[in-house]
This record gives structure tokens, C-alpha cells and sequence, in this order.
């Protein structure tokens, strides 16, 4: 080969080897930015906490803090009526004394549409009863009370790395039951409060790649309930929910994830002109059942 073929030669290895070079840089850079993403919305979600779980001295001073030990016992079934309708159903047996005694009763369905696998939108109706527990009751009277609601529901899913994140948003027009005097033997008003709700969620595969059926699973959530309207009282800032848990996916269809939840709940009024707050730590199960109910075309 000449001198020429020569140096051509080496120049096509030098262009080939920046090629392969910018390439790696690239796929650097994506992972890089895959990664801080995920890490700003985890950095987001921390202080989140931090502000629920530290409020500062003054706010401290003006209110009153009880506690319970909570169980959340849930049950959750999603029935495919084609490929983009489905109907939602769930219930949850909310106690306190881990298992003892009522903390709540709680139906909700719901009809899903499926925009595409990443955006979901749901309409529904939800039945609470809510019972007179802990050392302050949620009811001035210390009685137990019914809720019906209604919500509507958007959610957005991604994948950043091996996350997978959903963001959910709800609306509730909450008809609350309650009472006109101490000597009321049932709900005689039912006024309505708004309020707005924001999940963030994370769920990471503890083996392999992705959560599928046989993956076991951890799953972290944090969500901010907002009260707003003329009926809302001293509780703007309703509640926060953390939970973190472990999950394992049985099948397509199956799934069970249980684990530690925190819940810090502002009461509606006002004792001594004091706001009250609850502190409630416990545990929580969610079996989820996902079934077909239509026949896929072939």
C-alpha cells in the first residue's frame, strides 16, 4: 500500500474511532440525564416528606398532635371490558390497634379509560364510613359518619431507568354526613367539600429488569390531599399519606404488596383554638386482581 492508502487508512480508523467515541458519549450523557431526572423527583419527593414530618416550632406551639397505630387491609380488581375500557373496584378495611377496632369502611368503583398504556383517566363513586377512634374524633360529637363521593382521576406513567413513576391527580366533591346537635341520632346534613389529591409513586424491580409476572418488587408513595372551597374550615392542608412497601407480582393478573404507612391527618375543627392533627403509623396489604372480561380478537 503507498503512502497515500496509508494515511487514508488511518484517517478512516481515527473518523471510525471519534464516531464510536461521540457515541458512547452520548449514550453517557442519556443515561446521565435519565438519572438526575429520576434523582430531582426523588430530591422533590424527600423535602415533601421532610415538610410534612417537620413542621416548624411555631406551628407546633399552636396545635394539639394525637396518634394511633393503623392497619390498612385493601382489596383492588380491575375488569378489562376491551382495550380501552375498564371498570374499577375496591374496598378497603381501615382499622386501628393494628386489627382491633373501625377506623374506616371504604367502597369505591369506578370506570377507566385507557388513552394509551401511559395515561389513564377514571370517573367514579366512593362510599366511606368513618368511625369515632382515637383520642380525638374526626366528628365533634364523637360519632361515626357517612361520606359519599365522587371523583374523577388522571394518571400519568413513565419509565426513567429501572423506575417506573406514575403521578396521579384527583378531584373529590365529598358530601359529608353530619350532625346538627349531640343528640342527633343520624346525619341530617350532607354539605360539600372539594378536594385535591396528588400521588407520586415508585416502583423498582428487584429482579431483573422489569416488574412482570414471578418479580418481587420495592414500591414507595407520597401523596398531598388539598381541601378548598367555602365549606372547608380549618383543614386546607388535609393530609399526607408515605408508604413504603414490598411487592410481589404472582402473575399478569395477580399481585400482593404490604409495608409500613405513615398518615398525618388535620381534623376539620378547631379545639381551644388550636388545630389538631393526627399522627398515625401502622401497616398496610393491597392485593391487586386484574381480569379480561372481553375476548381479544385473534
Amino acid at each position: 500500500m503507498d503512502t497515500y492508502g496509508n494515511q487514508k487508512a488511518i484517517i478512516d480508523i481515527c473518523i471510525h474511532l471519534k464516531d464510536e467515541k461521540m457515541t458512547n458519549r452520548k449514550c453517557i450523557m442519556r443515561k446521565y440525564h435519565s438519572i438526575t431526572h429520576t434523582t430531582r423527583i426523588a430530591v422533590i419527593l424527600l423535602l415533601l416528606i421532610a415538610a410534612s414530618l417537620n413542621p416548624s416550632a411555631q406551628a407546633q406551639h399552636n396545635r394539639l398532635t394525637t396518634g394511633n397505630t393503623i392497619g390498612w387491609y385493601n382489596v383492588f380488581g380491575t375488569f378489562k371490558l376491551d382495550t380501552r375500557w375498564s371498570v374499577h373496584t375496591e374496598y378497603q378495611w381501615r382499622r386501628t390497634d393494628v386489627v382491633e377496632n373501625w377506623q374506616q369502611g371504604l367502597l369505591r368503583v369506578g370506570v377507566n379509560y385507557h388513552l394509551n398504556p401511559r395515561v389513564l383517566f377514571r370517573l367514579g363513586y366512593g362510599w366511606i364510613e368513618t368511625f369515632p377512634y382515637g383520642e380525638i374524633p374526626i366528628n365533634t360529637y364523637g360519632k361515626d359518619f357517612t361520606e359519599h363521593r365522587i371523583f374523577q382521576m388522571a394518571q400519568l406513567s413513565h419509565r426513567e431507568g429501572l423506575a417506573n413513576l406514575s403521578h396521579r391527580f384527583m378531584l373529590e366533591q365529598r358530601f359529608v354526613g353530619s350532625y346538627h346537635s349531640a343528640d342527633a341520632s343520624k346525619e341530617d346534613r350532607y354539605p360539600m367539600l372539594n378536594r385535591f389529591r396528588y400521588m407520586f409513586r415508585v416502583q423498582v424491580p428487584l429482579k431483573g429488569k422489569e416488574i412482570k409476572s414471578k418479580t418481587p418488587y420495592v414500591l414507595v408513595y407520597d401523596e398531598l390531599f388539598i381541601g378548598f372551597g367555602k365549606n372547608v374550615q380549618a383543614n386546607i392542608y388535609d393530609q399526607n399519606r408515605l408508604g413504603v412497601l414490598l411487592g410481589y407480582r404472582f402473575s399478569d393478573h395477580v399481585g400482593l404488596n404490604a409495608g409500613y404507612l405513615y398518615q398525618n391527618v388535620q381534623l376539620g375543627r378547631q379545639i381551644n383554638q388550636q388545630n389538631v392533627f393526627q399522627n398515625n403509623h401502622g401497616i398496610i396489604v393491597n392485593l391487586s386482581v386484574n381480569a379480561d372480561v372481553y375476548k381479544k380478537k385473534s
